[in-house]
């Protein structure tokens, strides 16, 4: 037997196909493929039957309130018409009209850019240190900051608002206090809501507080995904701690900061109950957002056609939001 013998490998021979079985592979749904097509090439409906209820309930709970929202906006509609003693009356676009040429709603919408603009960037900046911190803690250490992110992000609105309310109080504060104690600072009966530009930043700092532990948590999350080889090779390769953050860390992490970049913008943009609490419910001009603003429109003056049409304009702000974030995310599929 020669070596040729004893290292070649017998092949059995192979059987010959059949044509009967040939639509049963796998570009016909057949075996190839399990559980796409049902004999005969019909699509199965158990997907949508079990998508069924999920989406009745969405239809119910977000289509009613919408469309409703959309058909308030184009009527004239008051108390008069609550309580029923009018009819509602269409008046077409004259409510847009209205607020759009009306300068306070353009102070309204700016202050409410601005606000979200830098709660998110507050958040994200925030969040990312705290997560990086993380990283580079002993475990035990680790434990006790997750419990106290769960434990502040669980917190409901109200109390926490109430806290602030407390910290920042005028009489009361703990923060006017403990600011006193400084050399040369003399903060005591400092009211930080008799302007807007403090007051915001108080109620943006309450924002940011409510929103960092959910964003620690995830980019700890997608920060365990960080392959550690690349981040050995760009060490080897003379990369500082910025430059592997910038250049291996942030590339990968990138889809995360999208998606929490684009919901961070529309929770920021629908504060309410933080503005309206701090403001012990009758938030002043200086203080107003898009939201206490339609809310006072439509409950405090009574004109719910107006407050329906800034409610409007709102969610297609937020739409515009969402059409950013959808575009950034298929570009991430395409490079992916």
């Amino acid at each position: 037997m020669s070596a040729a013998d004893t290292t070649t490998a017998k092949v059995p021979p192979t059987r010959p196909s059949s044509t009967k079985g040939a639509g049963t592979g796998a570009g016909s749904g057949g075996a190839g493929n399990p559980g796409k097509q049902r004999a005969g090439g019909r699509v199965s409906g158990l997907p949508w039957a079990l998508l069924a209820p999920c989406l009745v309930i969405l239809l119910l709970v977000l289509g009613y309130p919408l469309v409703r929202l959309v058909t308030l906006s184009f009527q004239k509609f008051g108390q008069a018409q609550l309580w029923g003693f009018q009819e509602p009356e269409s008046v077409g676009f004259d409510n847009f009209t209205k607020i759009l040429g009306d300068g306070e709603f353009w102070s309204v919408v700016v202050r409410t850019v601005v606000f979200a603009g830098g709660a998110v960037v507050f958040t994200m900046v925030l969040g990312m240190l705290i997560a990086l911190l993380l990283q580079r803690v002993s475990g035990w250490v680790k434990t006790l900051i997750n419990i106290a992110l769960v434990a502040s992000w669980g917190m409901p609105i109200i109390v926490a608002t109430a806290i602030f309310k407390w910290l920042f109080d005028t009489d009361y504060g703990v923060l006017n206090w403990v600011l006193s104690r400084l050399p040369g600072v003399d903060m005591i009966g400092h009211n930080w809501f008799a302007g807007g530009p403090q007051g915001l930043a108080v109620i943006m700092l309450l924002v940011v507080w409510g929103a960092v532990p959910f964003v620690v948590i995830t980019l700890s999350a997608g920060l365990t995904q960080v392959p550690k080889e690349l981040e050995e090779a760009a060490r080897l390769d003379g990369a500082g701690a910025w430059g592997v953050f910038r250049y291996v860390t942030l590339p990968i992490l990138k889809p995360i900061i999208v998606m929490l970049t684009t919901l961070s913008v529309i929770w920021d943009m629908g504060v309410f109950p933080q503005v309206f609490v701090m403001r012990n419910g009758h938030p002043e001009a200086e203080f107003q957002l898009l939201t206490t603003y339609s809310y006072d429109k439509a409950f405090v003056v009574n004109d719910y056609g107006g407050g329906s049409a800034i409610a409007l304009v709102t969610v297609l702000l937020l739409l515009g939001v969402v059409a950013v974030y959808m575009r950034q995310m298929l570009k991430i599929g395409e490079v992916e």
